[in-house]
């Protein structure tokens, strides 16, 4: 499958945000923030989360050994377990057993019912049947809307999120041709109810998934928010259960987790509509609509009869669960890929992303799954093209990880499969001219802008010793094009303006080390002075101030703020000349280098760390890679000492206040000077959101905070032609949150750059607000 072109992606995504982005995000945004209120009040949440998480490692641990226990208990139970290795495996299985239990009459089309299953979806089920002759109704009304649309699903729960209810509307009253057309949602869902009640009265054979399959017992158990499933289930009186290998879990007790949180990552609802635990056939009676008043547990008088059933209806049921390889112990077998099995399929990591909201499944999805975990199981189940088709759309920025509830590592899934596309790329003839000129140490054949996004340390360099030649140039419109047509940087955005002198230089221009040391003991005595309470002026603190690329060569200011910041508190700074964190190669895809430049970083600040000096970063996204990527590219020992040696830079302010530190040597507010404030995504996701409130607060401000998802520049993301237009999608929502504010404040690099474009204003990093003196002195 060839990939799209920049320009032909950039069309697609325009497509989306006019004619599905507005549905898709009123209901996506809708349902993650009613699960941002259910995890709220979940006093036990990171106990469920820890637990579900536990049961599904020790589960796909044991996967071979469940699939032979499930065997065993669902034939004990009088059913069948098939293992289909691959899609037309399973589909072939499937339709010989529609065709051995259809209707008496021969000449009769065989009649299946189906109840929502995103595994039947990867499997094409529906079409592998209906190619056989035999007649498929999807009795989930979300899906149903899809197939009686000739559509596919957008959302792993909400298949038709896509669509509006006056669309739907539309659409059954030109299919259906109602005497009275159809316009209200409770009209829609009582004429869907009756007229796929009487199809599922009369078919022959019951499809479902599973949202997990209890191996020692053979119990099937389903979540969902509407009847029909159990309908499908136990109306015809053959059941098929099609489920993923990865369904499997060891007994009935695990499944107690799983029921409590599903519902809550999904919707945000405290339980499902709906929990049914089936352990079919002996346990599933069949309905009889012709005593519709006679409980289905009993049978005739309320009694079992003489076989022991005790349903109503045939007591020769017959079952069938259809356990689905299709790449999954190849998954299993893959260390980056594998933690994707642990997905319990409930939609929170679309939810949570911005880019989702605004495009939903049909951009940010492939063959079959979409959203962030969508990338781990394309590749895995359709292969790595059909993941490469969207993957790009993940910025990494985390949210997905505190919403899932297996605490799964989305963004490092992207990540791998991104530097596994990079690499499978064929060499094209100019290679040789990047091979020994840039430090990066990717193989031939890498996208020409995902290489340069990916050494933008070296760019930035080279521009800032070039400086202001090179920011004249790159504004010019020739080169504009240039850029637009090689790297694919959209001309409409706002390049930075790369300064002369960087903060390093800056630094060591003022005196360096010996020159802070000065300025942080004369504060401290100064506030020694003012407090008769305290009878020293020690300075038991000592700071080695990152500059990340672009504190160091673009925003400098904000270094300045920091330096000057952590002075007036009284710890002496160090800014020392250190190589890039490797947050920038990460985002590319560029395992690789960054794994190189994370080993260079720790070893250039190794020495400090064993001095017990603290590492203080200004931009998140880069202590965010030493506290979570580092975990993968460092030796144990290493990553824990940078761990917990770093802190985000209002962090460590308001670790210094709490300690002691005089907030009125800090610039302040008069005690309700409002402030608008965006929180980075990684800065949120590591919980570093509140620390800089507090501070704000301490220094007389009255923070009011967006809760926006994204900014959406995220990096390089912003940068690129063919997301353009989605990233000013995503960054208005954010935009119209702040744009009455006076003053705004952000504290990542990239969401600064975003509302500067959008409200045409300053808008500076929280220490610029609070260091001495005021912003930008």
């Amino acid at each position: 499958m060839a990939q799209r072109t920049r320009s032909e992606q950039a069309d697609r995504i325009r497509h989306l945000l006019e004619t599905e982005g507005p549905a898709i995000h009123a209901h996506a945004s809708a349902s993650n923030a009613r699960r941002k209120e259910t995890y709220g009040g979940t006093d036990d949440l990171e106990s469920l989360r820890t637990d579900a998480r536990a049961i599904k490692e020790d589960a796909i641990d044991r996967l071979p050994e469940l699939i032979e226990t499930v065997r065993e208990a669902v034939e004990a139970n009088g059913g069948t377990v098939y293992v289909a290795d691959d899609a037309a495996d399973a589909n072939a299985y499937v339709a010989d057993v529609v065709e051995q239990n259809g209707p008496a009459d021969e000449t009769a089309e065989p009649s299946v019912v189906k109840s929502k299953s995103m595994t039947t979806e990867e499997i094409d089920l529906n079409d592998a049947l209906e190619g056989e002759g035999i007649d498929v109704t999807e009795t989930d009304l979300g899906e149903w809307v899809l197939q009686v649309a000739d559509d596919t699903p957008s959302h792993i729960v909400g298949p038709a999120m896509h669509i509006s209810r006056p669309e739907i509307a539309d659409l059954f009253n030109e299919r259906f041709d109602p005497d009275d057309r159809f316009e209200t949602a409770e009209e829609l869902t009582r004429f869907a109810r009756d007229h796929l009640g009487e199809i599922i009265t009369g078919a022959d054979v019951g499809i479902t998934g599973a949202n997990f399959v209890v191996a020692d017992s053979g119990t099937i158990a389903l979540v969902t928010n509407e009847g029909n499933a159990r309908k499908c289930a136990v109306t015809p009186d053959t059941h098929v259960a099609v489920a993923g290998i990865e369904k499997l879990i060891p007994t009935l007790s695990d499944l107690e987790p799983f029921v409590d949180i599903i519902a809550k990552s999904a919707t945000g609802q405290p339980i499902s509509q709906y929990v049914t635990m089936l352990s079919p056939p002996t346990d599933s009676p069949t309905l009889d609509f012709d005593a519709p008043d006679e409980p289905i547990t009993a049978g005739e008088g309320g009694a079992a009869d003489e076989t022991g059933a005790s349903g109503t209806g045939d007591p020769d049921r017959d079952f069938h669960l259809v356990l689905l390889d299709n790449g999954r112990t190849d998954m299993r077998e893959d260390d980056q890929l594998r933690e994707t099995l642990y997905c319990i399929r409930c939609g929170a990591c679309s939810n949570s992303c911005a880019n989702f909201q605004s495009v939903g499944g049909h951009g940010f999805g492939g063959e079959t799954y979409s959203g962030g975990i969508a990338t781990g199981w394309e590749a895995g189940v359709h292969g790595q093209e059909s993941a490469a088709e969207f993957n790009d759309l993940c910025t990494g920025c985390t949210n997905c990880v505190d919403a899932c509830p297996v605490k799964i590592d989305i963004p490092w899934i992207n990540t791998v499969v991104r530097d596994r596309v990079n690499r499978s790329a064929e060499s094209e003839p100019h290679d040789f001219l990047v091979d020994g000129l840039t430090p990066d140490v990717e193989e031939g054949g890498m996208d020409l802008g995902k290489r340069f996004f990916g050494n933008i340390g070296t760019v930035a360099q080279a521009a800032s010793a070039t400086a202001p030649v090179s920011n004249w140039l790159a504004d010019a419109g020739p080169v504009r094009a240039v850029l637009e047509r090689t790297l694919g940087i959209d001309r409409r955005r706002d390049l930075p303006s790369f300064q002369r002198e960087s903060l390093v230089d800056w630094f060591e221009t003022r005196g360096g080390e010996a020159a802070s040391r000065k300025r942080a003991a004369a504060s401290s005595e100064r506030a020694a002075q003012a407090d008769a309470r305290d009878d020293g002026a020690d300075v038991d603190r000592e700071a080695v101030l990152y500059p990340d690329v672009y504190t160091n060569y673009v925003d400098v200011d904000r270094g300045k703020a920091a330096v000057r910041t952590l002075e007036a508190l009284g710890v002496p700074v160090r800014v020392p000349d250190l190589p890039e964190s490797g947050r920038a190669a990460l985002s590319q895809g560029m395992i690789a280098t960054a794994d190189r430049q994370a080993s260079r970083l720790y070893a250039a600040l190794a020495e400090d760390l064993d001095a017990g000096r603290d590492v203080v970063v200004i931009e998140p996204s880069d202590l965010a890679a030493m506290h979570r990527e580092y975990e993968r590219l460092l030796p144990e020992g290493s990553y824990e000492r940078l761990r917990d040696g770093s802190y985000e830079i209002c962090e460590y302010v308001y670790g210094l206040l709490e300690n002691g530190a005089d907030p009125d040597a800090l610039s302040t507010g008069d005690g309700s000077q409002p402030v608008a404030y965006h929180s980075h995504c990684q800065q949120r996701t590591l919980d570093l959101e509140a620390p800089t409130v507090a501070v704000l607060e301490s220094c007389g401000y009255a923070p009011e905070t967006s809760n926006a998802e994204c900014c959406g520049m995220a990096g390089s993301f912003g940068y690129k032609q063919e997301y353009y237009e989605l990233s000013i999608d995503v960054g208005e929502r954010l935009a119209g949150q702040v744009e009455d504010a006076e003053t705004v404040v952000a504290s990542g690099t990239s969401c600064g750059d975003q509302l500067e474009t959008l409200l045409e204003r300053d808008v500076p990093h929280p220490i610029e607000l609070l260091a001495p003196g005021g912003y930008r002195t």
